[in-house]
């Protein structure tokens, strides 16, 4: 038995949501490729309100990206009935993830063939998950439910846990819980990005989550309210208090635009409590407010939100290339633009205003409209097997 994620009656707010999320990722990669990599956007010390929200907004898309894909396979499940093949698709599908990201996605970054230097981000993130969560869905749902919230709760006790204690090892608790780079020789090396361990525990509970679409519309705007609203006060509790579920407490400053954005500013790497408290709460709001939302921009989005992996392997190359043509017409060297530009920096001089990098951003975003458009077509009236892999 084939299963899509496809082969069900679409929620349009879930794709509306995923779509406004899936262009707002295009900003911040835009933003890696344009603007001067020597300022670090979320640096109260450097930065500026503008320049930190543009990076701060875009940590929304992780997030809710991960946790709808796990609505997205509760979804098919309760569609096809068959746990024996969402299972089987989990577990492929999630295989094929990780081979893009290892070698497609990398690759888009870097326009590097020899591979020297690799990030394991969002997709690898997402591969290992579905992949987990093929073999977790066999388990009682109550028992799944209660590993999924024991995971986004309290993976933040394992902070004090270092990769240094590991040794030789720590590569793997890089993997599994704290953000790192592995040096393999002076030019080459591997940075886990994206631990594992709290995305797993993100994709869990957005599985569970998807019960939620079997209420009634009443009770389900309702309870999306309510768990929006609580998650939102509870972040503002746990930020002001300091008392649990992230590392690094708000810093004092003089001036009250630094101590607002100090308090939103939260650890993603890896997604402490508080981080996925303060991005998944308006989220779920979001999700209860966009029910019945049917206009041209929701529409606009929902394309992008039906084919949302294949937006996400066309934007990265295309703004890559877009920053390639800009600096041949400028006279700057290329050689930084075929390599890991985070580690290979370009020309001092490169780096545009953040207006430009939002004109970029608006072209990017314009230009796979069309291709976006077409490819949700050929998954809406074609269904063949491999589709539900794009």
């Amino acid at each position: 038995m084939t299963l899509s994620f496809e082969n069900r009656p679409r929620i349009q707010s879930i794709d509306i949501v995923r779509g406004f999320i899936m262009v707002l990722m295009a900003l911040d990669h835009t933003r890696d490729f344009f603007y001067d990599l020597s300022v670090q956007p979320l640096d109260l010390n450097s930065t500026y309100p503008a320049l930190f929200l543009t990076r701060w907004v875009t940590h929304y898309c992780a997030p809710i990206f991960v946790f709808l894909a796990g609505t997205g396979a509760f979804l098919s499940l309760d569609r096809s009935g068959s746990k024996k093949a969402t299972s089987l698709f989990l577990l492929t599908r999630g295989i094929w993830i990780l081979f893009l990201e290892i070698a497609v996605i990398n690759l888009s970054w870097t326009f590097d063939l020899s591979y020297e230097q690799m990030f394991l981000q969002v997709f690898w993130a997402i591969g290992w998950s579905m992949i987990s969560l093929s073999v977790l869905i066999w388990l009682p749902f109550r028992l799944l439910a209660v590993i999924g919230l024991l995971i986004v709760l309290g993976h933040n006790l394992l902070d004090p846990v270092l990769p240094a204690q590991w040794g030789s090892n720590g590569w793997i608790w890089m993997a599994i819980h704290e953000s790192g780079y592995v040096a393999f020789t002076d030019t080459r090396g591997l940075y886990f990005g994206y631990p594992i361990l709290p995305w797993i525990g993100v994709m869990i509970c957005g599985f569970v989550f998807g019960t939620i679409y079997k209420r009634p519309e009443a009770y389900r705007r309702k309870a999306l309210l309510l768990l929006g609203l609580g998650s939102v006060l509870l972040f503002i509790v746990l930020r002001s208090t300091n008392w649990y579920g992230n590392e690094m407490p708000a810093q004092p400053y003089n001036t009250l635009w630094k101590n607002v954005l100090s308090f939103i500013d939260v650890q993603k790497y890896p997604p402490s409590l508080q981080f996925l408290l303060m991005t998944l709460g308006p989220c779920f709001i979001a999700l209860a407010l966009l029910e019945k939302t049917n206009n041209i921009i929701s529409r606009i989005f929902q394309v992008y939100g039906k084919v949302p992996m294949f937006y996400y392997l066309l934007h990265v190359p295309l703004i890559h290339l877009i920053a390639i043509i800009t600096a041949f017409s400028l006279g700057f060297d290329l050689a930084p633009f075929f390599s890991n530009m985070f580690f290979n920096k370009p020309d001092p001089a490169w780096g545009f205003s953040l207006g430009i990098v939002y004109v970029v951003w608006i072209a990017v975003v314009a230009l796979l409209y069309y291709p976006c458009r077409w490819f949700m077509k050929v998954k809406a009236t074609h269904k063949k097997w491999w589709l539900s892999y794009l």
